[in-house]
């Protein structure tokens, strides 16, 4: 829906919208309160039997309580499947009660016409608020939902077969007649049973029966409903212009470089002068850093990106933008939050000398004197020999730990196409390769970090000794400026150690603190502070506070902090370079 649909559609269709949405909610704390709360549940349930009924969803069961806040989830994203479902499923219903009150046993309790009142506002609510609900799914849903509802009704029927057979207690049965049971277990966990006279099974064989059933309309409805994961990747002609906005304008962002990763996808704006990358994770569109391209022509890329992300129901999120970028955002409608900092050195002021730079003068020294030596090349200047040596050990050097990096990383290395990146190679005394880190271009006199990567077993401060090199001979490369890592919550750690720091500010510094034992938070704001940078804010641009913790998980996934189990590495065995 663009802001001109949004603007038509007047207040009443959003309030209807809302109404939906929080009925289904509270539906939802019902229906889960009520199975957990025995006696609470046990009073819905003798009102949903004989001559009362209950309002549209109201079921005191676990699965209920599933399906209804699923249903919410996906009312709250406005998507048109779940807006349809419900009106089928709702109206229905109330057809179904409007004939049933026609007969006086049903008029005469008064909970019945407010199941119906209820069921008919909620349906009512649906069709004033339609257009509201514009989210589009995958087309590939219905018939990704049939298949799992059809494959797993037979698995589970099967398994309660199984089950059935297992624990039978009573007389000799059928196969036919044990499946049938089955069937009726994963529908119904009580019933009449007088159909099965050669079955008696265990209380908790019904329970795990119907459990499974649970567990298969949770999956049915979640790939029903589930938000489109991506769309194209960047083709060769988009990587093409890209590259193209970066020769003009790619002095604008250091991270310009890294939109051209490639399973990131691409909206232009109506001149092609502007871009925006970005990657679906989760249900949130996640671009990062700033737009690519003309700043004046930024806006035109950022609409059709919002655009697209409302009309598939993803949560629009930004990361990484630089100060500049963010207040272009902002003039959109997000938030801004400050992330942390961005280490920028400028060649031509660095210097060892000085009491300030005497730990890390000494500790590259130290380095030096062992033996290491740096050899700085451009990509382009690597054989294709040496390069797939440098690949394997760098493949090595990350003893199958996540590749990490989405906003400050280019989730390749060797690639023909990144010719202008420069290659640091560490040798030890004795020739061997130690460690090696590679930059990308920033325009045409910066470099931002890309990867690190060391031998485990090299000398200590072999990482500070090599950026130092790099940034005593930039000249050599005609480099002024250099981007260093990120810097997460930095201005936390150094505010909360000075004299007169709040509680609060103590506090949250405290926090960050004892998370950095495992995610180097701290330990990455020292490790750059070395070079005595300078600082640039980098801030996240989101909608609503409410999707704070979705953008987050979002985030956590797409930059390698979070992932689901996989192989072994030496089972699947993968290298730096997504396409040679």
């Amino acid at each position: 829906m663009t802001p001109d649909d949004e603007a038509r559609s007047g207040p009443w269709p959003r309030r209807a919208a809302a109404f939906a949405v929080w009925y289904v909610r509270a539906v939802a704390f019902i229906n889960l309160l009520s199975a957990v709360w025995v006696s609470f549940g046990a009073s819905i349930r003798r009102h949903a039997v004989d001559d009362y009924f209950t309002p549209y969803l109201l079921e005191a069961s676990f699965t209920s309580a599933v399906v209804s806040l699923f249903l919410a989830v996906t009312l709250r994203r406005r998507k048109r499947a779940a807006w349809i479902l419900n009106l089928v499923l709702a109206g229905g219903l109330l057809l179904l009660l409007s004939l049933l009150m026609g007969y006086p046993e049903f008029r005469a309790h008064g909970q019945n016409w407010f199941s119906v009142v209820l069921t008919a506002l909620f349906v009512t609510a649906l069709l004033v608020g339609r257009r509201e609900f514009y989210a589009i799914g995958d087309r590939s849903n219905p018939k990704l939902a049939a298949a799992v509802a059809a494959v797993g009704l037979l698995v589970s029927s099967l398994i309660a077969a199984l089950l059935v057979t297992l624990t039978n207690q009573a007389h000799p049965s059928t196969f036919w007649e044990r499946w049938r049971y089955g069937v009726r277990r994963l529908v119904f966990l009580v019933g009449n049973d007088s159909h099965f006279p050669g079955i008696d099974t265990p209380d908790w064989v019904n329970v795990v029966i119907n459990v499974m059933s649970t567990v298969l309309l949770v999956l049915v409805v979640l790939a029903a409903f589930r938000s489109r994961r991506a769309t194209d990747p960047l083709t060769a002609e988009d990587e093409s212009r890209l590259r193209a906005l970066l020769d003009r304008f790619g002095d604008r962002d250091s991270l310009g470089y890294f939109a051209l990763r490639r399973e990131k996808s691409v909206v232009w704006s109506p001149s092609g002068k502007a871009a925006v990358t970005y990657r679906v994770v989760g249900g949130v569109s996640l671009a990062s850093g700033d737009p690519i391209g003309d700043v004046e022509a930024w806006p035109g890329a950022i609409d059709p990106w919002l655009a697209e992300a409302r009309a598939h129901g993803w949560i629009p999120a930004v990361m990484g933008a630089s100060e500049e970028g963010g207040t272009v955002y902002a003039r959109h409608g997000l938030d801004a939050l400050e992330l942390g900092d961005e280490a920028i050195v400028d060649t031509a002021e660095f210097t060892l000398e000085g009491r300030a730079m005497r730990t890390v003068r000494q500790a590259y020294n130290r380095v030096k004197r062992a033996g290491y030596t740096v050899r700085i090349r451009r990509h382009e200047d690597i054989p294709e020999e040496e390069m797939a040596e440098l690949l394997r050990r760098a493949d090595d050097w990350r003893d199958g730990a996540t590749e990490r990096g989405f906003s400050m990383a280019l989730g390749r290395l060797g690639d023909p196409d990144d010719g202008r990146c420069v290659m640091l190679e560490c040798h030890d005394g004795e020739g061997e390769l130690r460690a090696v880190l590679s930059f990308v271009p920033w325009g045409p006199k910066g470099l931002s970090l890309d990867l690190m990567r060391r031998d485990r077993d090299s000398e200590n401060g072999l990482m500070e000794f090599m950026v130092i090199e790099l940034l005593q001979r930039a000249k050599e490369l005609r480099v002024a400026t250099v981007s260093l890592n990120f810097a997460m919550f930095r201005s936390v750690f150094e505010r909360g150690s000075r004299l007169g720091a709040g509680p609060v500010l103590r506090a949250w510094r405290s926090l960050l603190s004892f998370f950095s034992r495992w995610w180097q938070i701290e330990s990455l704001y020292r490790a750059n502070a070395k070079y005595r940078p300078i600082w640039e804010p980098r801030f996240m641009l989101f909608e609503k506070s409410s999707d704070l913790l979705r953008i987050g998980i979002a985030s956590a996934r797409a930059e390698g902090f979070l992932e689901a189990p996989g192989l072994p590495k030496w089972l699947n065995r993968k290298h730096l370079e997504s396409r040679r």
